[in-house]
């Protein structure tokens, strides 16, 4: 994943303590220096786990406890051993960066100075109502409101969420949806970072919550059409959204219907509504299949009906409009996904036809449906784009004036409208909302991201480079400074990446990054293998037993930045979190000297142990991902680059660790034992620090501005590692 008031005085702090680029100083690092303090050691315990003969000692496998154990009273020794370790290696990063305790603060006021206190979200309309999220200064938490048909109507409060996060030291709100009479609001609540979600329902007419309650839910629930008949995805042991309930108002849910359950393991299934109203849909996917079924909205007790069974490698998503189906699909082998309809009543594949065939240099990423106009949002070359396709006449690319940037469609739910809301962003331009009119192709801005203070995009520039990789293929990278950066190989530079699931790294704006873009570093992102910046294939080739091109696609990243005088050979930094965490400790252990530091986020690190654990959130769906390691090629392959795995006697570089001890993704103990075996492993002085957030999951802390604490933290270790110290 709070608000201090910060007025004048603060901001005006911001920006006397940016220095010019041109009085850029830096010096040695006191982090580096420190040799007072003792980092905790952790006991060891030797477990041996054998599979495929293969035999792995792990000391630290103790760590792991279960939730029960968790929740349990600290009488519980093993537990307390835990929390105790936790809490040590707070303690020791309090003591390594407490002479940054300042510039830390500094940092953070700096950058929620930036952000505008008071500030409202773009409206949109649906069903009669303009919704907005607003926040108001001096709280952590968005007001949800809405007004009815026009905007100078009265504000409706729906949700004031800092009110209901009072009790917690966590609160996040999911999955908000309002029947179509308008009067029912449902919302999930999550009170423990573990991404389970309690729904409730609040009347929006009286104001009074309705008795029914739904635990251990996805947060997300979906209105049939008769206003008192919803639908859910429960979660099983290991937070698998498995089933698919449907619940009555008035009723004990206890009592709910069963509609789906999902017996395979490596499938997750999930719940929505057609953008028509007309269907309730049905959704279950793995890495490489999906399958769908629908009920009439109109008659939430009918029966569910089967779109295309799953098959192996076949993918698809589908959207409703009149009389026909559309689906996004892979079928015949389109590797970049191509766009077919069929019948509304002929939904099985053999019915299928082409609407927009295949094509090898675009990636089909999705479509919104209007009454004249499909709308294609695509990726070519690694750069986003959104193309208009009326019904009847020819079609059209909005076109942008950046040659690398991320546009999106935003939130359209209205069918009978001529206009396209979309988002834009750079690297130097602030996240922008627009409606486009896809009649006369002529843009109506209605907001930019406002930076507080004397903020200038004029004042930053980006390129965009592609990297040679050793094995020839050509990798882009994005590469953000502020004008006056020297190619002296002189500066310090954070290089950034993620690579994995398909999930594409565009080159956004960041008013957090000028921070250090304000304080003469370079900002990179790779866009490596594993991610879907150039077509499926650039997935596929950075996934299973490619995955290690993903890791040294983003070394070759760095050391082109390297030996092209963006970065100094002593000042080149990595960061990724999660799976991009894994990169990390990839990395690390295969070029440590590359790197004067690098920072892991909630870091995927002990991959052997994790995949071989089906009790654990996402390995069974994983599968296809990463591979199964109860098979003998992929329990090496796996082992070959598991950053856990490969710690070794050898000099590593600076490492900040970050973790949240409810973290449902990546479970606390994978840092936890990994920093554990790397301190005991190491041959050199280098800090390795970890921060483990007691009270969060994750996404880290929930709120508006409490997170940008530990982005102070990070920041302030990647500086003080640079010898910047204001």
């Amino acid at each position: 994943m709070k608000n201090i008031c910060l007025g004048l005085s603060i901001i005006a702090l911001c920006f006397m303590s940016c220095k010019s680029d041109s009085e850029m100083t830096f010096k040695e690092s006191p982090l580096l220096t420190k040799k007072d303090f003792k980092p905790p050691v952790a006991k060891k315990v030797p477990f041996e786990m054998t599979i495929h003969g293969d035999t792995r000692v792990d000391p630290y496998y103790w760590m792991k406890l279960s939730d029960d154990q968790k929740l349990a009273e600290n009488s519980d020794q093993q537990t307390k051993e835990v929390v105790d370790y936790l809490n040590a290696e707070n303690d020791y990063l309090d003591k390594m960066l407490g002479h940054t305790k300042t510039f830390q603060e500094d940092l953070y006021n700096e950058i929620v100075g930036r952000i505008k206190q008071t500030d409202m979200s773009v409206p949109y309309k649906q069903n009669g109502y303009h919704y907005i999220t607003r926040y108001e200064e001096g709280n952590e938490y968005p007001i949800y409101s809405r007004k009815k048909g026009s905007l100078d109507s009265e504000e409706e409060i729906m949700l004031d969420v800092n009110v209901l996060a009072k009790p917690y030291d966590y609160y996040n709100v999911g999955g908000r949806s309002v029947s179509e009479n308008n009067e029912i609001l449902a919302y999930g609540e999550d009170t423990m970072s573990r991404r389970i979600y309690t729904v409730r329902f609040k009347n929006l007419e009286t104001g009074q919550m309705l008795p029914d309650i739904i635990e251990n839910t996805s947060g997300g629930i979906v209105w049939a059409n008769d206003n008192e008949t919803v639908f859910y995805a429960r979660k099983d042991a290991s937070l698998r959204p498995y089933q698919i309930f449907k619940h009555k108002l008035g009723t004990d849910s206890a009592e709910d219907e069963l509609i789906y359950e999902e017996n395979d393991e490596t499938f997750v299934s999930f719940v929505y509504k057609s953008k028509s109203k007309k269907y309730i849909i049905i959704g279950s996917y793995a890495t490489v299949s999906t399958e769908y079924s629908f009920i009439d909205a109109d008659d939430p007790d009918g029966d569910l009906q089967l779109f295309q069974k799953r098959e192996r490698d076949l993918e698809y998503g589908i959207a409703h409009y009149d009389d026909n189906w559309f689906i996004r699909t892979n079928k015949d082998g389109a590797k970049n996904f191509k766009l077919m309809s069929c019948p509304i009543n002929k939904c099985s594949k053999e019915n299928w036809k082409d609407v927009v065939g295949h094509r090898d240099d675009v990636l089909f990423e999705g479509m919104d449906i209007f009454r004249d106009y499909l709308v294609l949002s695509e990726r070519k070359d690694g750069i986003t784009q959104i193309r208009v396709k009326p019904w009847d006449g020819d079609e059209h690319l909005i076109e942008f004036p950046e040659d690398a940037y991320l546009t999106y469609t935003s939130t359209n739910p209205e069918f009978d409208t001529d206009i396209l809301r979309l988002g834009y962003t750079s690297l130097t331009t602030p996240n922008s909302t627009y409606d486009y009119s896809m009649v006369d192709r002529t843009f109506n801005l209605l907001k930019q991201q406002e930076v507080v203070g004397e903020f200038s995009p004029d004042d930053y520039a980006s390129e965009r480079v592609w990297v040679e990789a050793r094995d020839g293929v050509k990798v882009p990278m994005s590469i953000v400074f502020k004008k006056g950066f020297n190619k002296d190989g002189s500066r310090p530079v954070l290089l950034y990446g993620y690579g994995s699931y398909g999930s594409s790294m565009d080159p956004y704006f960041s008013s957090v990054r000028l921070s250090l873009l304000d304080r003469g570093f370079g900002f990179a992102i790779a866009h490596i293998r594993g991610g879907e910046e150039l077509g499926r294939k650039w997935y596929e080739d950075g996934k299973m037993l490619n995955k290690k091109n993903t890791f040294t696609d983003f070394i070759d990243c760095g050391k082109y930045l390297v030996e092209n005088k963006y970065a100094a050979e002593n000042k080149l930094f990595a960061m990724g979190g999660s799976a991009g965490g894994l990169l990390i400790g990839a990395v690390i252990n295969m070029e440590p000297e590359l790197w004067a530091g690098a920072i892991a986020a909630v870091p995927f690190v002990d991959v052997v142990t994790t995949m071989l654990d089906e009790s654990i959130p996402l390995t069974t769906g994983e599968y296809d991902e990463w591979g199964n390691p109860n098979e003998k090629e992929y329990y090496h392959y796996i082992k070959s680059y598991s950053p856990y795995d490969n710690v070794e006697r050898k000099d590593y570089p600076s490492l900040l660790i970050t973790t949240g001890y409810h973290d449902s993704q990546v479970q606390y103990w994978e840092p936890a034992k990994w920093i554990a075996k790397m301190r005991d492993l190491k041959t050199n002085d280098k800090p390795l620090l970890m921060y483990c957030n007691m009270e969060a999951g994750h996404g880290g802390a929930s709120g508006r501005f409490r997170r940008y604490k530990e982005t102070a933290l990070e920041y302030a270790f990647l500086m003080d590692l640079a010898g910047v110290s204001n």
